[in-house]
């Protein structure tokens, strides 16, 4: 019973994960251009993403505009696009193995050996997609962070960190945190079968125990 709330719970979790890693990947507000000091033009606000850069005016009017070249973006971005696509990939690859493994999917007739280690593959991609998201969103934001205190750059450029980096973090934490609850599902599952293992050894050796002395006193009755 418990097993099976340990299990949804991380499906759950893995689930928001992934629905925001794909939202990350789409969204266009990873910089934000920032008000600070002659920059007081505070009616358009300038979007920038991994496949468009937007802006917007007055609340009221957003156009956005798809990036020419791939080689016109900054080289974090460039990796950026290639990682987020993978932890995309590998967040719904799995939730997929995940809702294999789950103790209560019948769709596979196997032991439970084999779901363990299904449930295991699930808990690794988890966390091996948090920590692929986690390297784009924390690279941008550190070439941000650097870009804003840096005086040879200029006002205009400067941006903030946009609200995409802060839902990556968010979703990269969902991601670890389900792949930390699968694996701790099948670590429980390996001592709980472990010592299942061990119980009926012990008992089989008293039951013959307790066999050959029944034996041998029958055998004595005989005799006398």
């Amino acid at each position: 019973m418990v097993g099976g709330a340990l299990q949804i719970a991380g499906l759950l979790v893995g689930g928001i994960g992934m629905i925001g890693t794909f939202a990350v990947t789409g969204m266009p507000q990873w910089r934000v251009s920032a008000f600070i000091e002659n920059n007081i033009i505070v009616f358009e606000t300038i979007w920038e993403g991994l496949w468009m850069h937007c802006i917007r005016q007055a609340n009221i009017r957003m156009q956005c505009k798809v990036y020419d070249s791939v080689l016109a973006l900054s080289p974090d971005l460039q990796a950026s696009r290639g990682l987020m696509c993978a932890g995309s990939v590998l967040s719904f690859l799995a939730f997929v193995v995940a809702i294999i493994g789950m103790k209560c999917t019948q769709c596979m007739q196997s032991s439970w050996q084999a779901k363990g280690y299904i449930i295991l593959t699930a808990g690794l991609l988890f966390i091996l997609s948090g920590v692929v998201e986690l390297i784009p969103v924390c690279w941008v934001a550190n070439t941000i962070i650097s870009d804003f205190y840096n005086p040879a750059v200029n006002v205009a450029q400067k941006r903030e960190l946009g609200e995409a980096l802060y839902l990556g973090w968010a979703a990269a934490f969902c991601l670890i945190a389900a792949g930390a609850i699968f694996c701790c599902f099948y670590r429980c599952c390996e001592k709980t079968r472990s010592y299942g293992y061990s119980t009926p050894t012990h008992y089989s050796t008293d039951s013959q125990r307790l066999h050959g002395k029944t034996e041998s006193s029958y055998s004595k009755s005989q005799y006398v």
